[in-house]
């Protein structure tokens, strides 16, 4: 088994443990002391690491990963496109892309390696757990480095669509440009002072929306269908954006406040989907466009 690998971020942490408690809250303080004792957290060496290792930001460690009684996510992923060099799934609310906290079966990356018996596969770009909708893998080492280079260099088109509540004193179309640093707890992000690190286009699609049982948080008729397009990739960006404008995507459970970290409501996910992704293919030059089948 391959292990993972994590450069320790910045934080007042005086051990090496109490990092990996803090970062990965989803595993229980015993279960990190038992990866210890059996040798199963290592340097960048490749040696294991004393209980006790001192903290040190930027320092590499690698971890064998071992997840008891690993929750299943109920929903299945679709793939949209296969060929030598690229794979497009469509994935649902709640699957994250590779392993993170308590969850490694249960990642859209896994189940593409088994579904489609491709060990290469690596994610281009990544997604929220809670968000749905486009991922594109790459297929074959030898080209990946082309494909990157699209997200790089930002010659890729990504486009969102979000419920959120209405706007009706706010002009659109509009841009929200902010500067977006990590805040607390260490997976939240936050706009600060200083200059932008961060750009989103932000449009209106429908107004008006009148959920099944008429909640607001599901679509109600106080809330609308929005346009999102990333024009930088930051981590939570549109969510950061949307909450910073008067209007948190409907169901979001960390922005504008973070909430009690509690288990799935399934019947509630974040309205927010990945819904198109359009370049000109590197190698072939030809324009690829793609379109989730999923709604919110």
């Amino acid at each position: 088994m391959t292990p993972s690998r994590l450069q320790l971020p910045p934080g007042a942490w005086s051990t090496v443990l109490d990092c990996l408690c803090d970062r990965f809250p989803a595993i229980g303080r015993d279960a990190w002391i038992d990866r210890f004792e059996r040798g199963r957290v290592l340097d960048a060496l490749g040696d294991p690491l004393a209980l006790d290792a001192p903290y040190r930001i930027g320092a590499e460690v690698r971890y064998f990963r071992a997840v008891v009684d690993e929750p299943v996510i109920p929903f299945a992923e679709s793939v949209l496109h296969v060929d030598e060099h690229l794979v497009v799934a469509d994935k649902p609310h709640f699957l994250p892309v590779t392993p993170a906290g308590g969850f490694v079966r249960e990642t859209l990356l896994a189940r593409l390696v088994q579904r489609l018996g491709n060990a290469d596969l690596v994610p281009l770009h990544r997604i929220d757990r809670d968000t749905a909708g486009l991922v594109l893998f790459s297929a074959s080492p030898a080209t990946r480095a082309a494909y990157q280079a699209l997200f790089r260099e930002r010659r890729i088109h990504k486009h969102y669509e979000a419920i959120a509540p209405a706007l009706p004193g706010v002009s659109f179309p509009r841009v929200r440009m902010s500067r977006l640093e990590p805040g607390t707890p260490f997976f939240r992000m936050r706009e600060v002072d200083g200059a932008p690190n961060s750009e989103t286009r932000i449009a209106v699609l429908e107004r008006g929306l009148a959920g099944e049982d008429g909640d607001p948080a599901d679509g109600g008729a106080a809330h609308w269908r929005y346009a999102l397009e990333p024009v930088t990739g930051r981590k939570h960006q549109l969510r950061v954006h949307m909450a910073a404008l008067g209007a948190p995507i409907a169901n979001d459970r960390w922005y504008p406040r973070a909430g009690e970290v509690v288990a799935d409501d399934h019947a509630r996910p974040l309205k927010l989907l990945a819904r198109r992704l359009a370049f000109r293919d590197p190698l072939s030059g030809e324009h690829c466009e793609f379109e989730s089948t999923l709604h919110i």
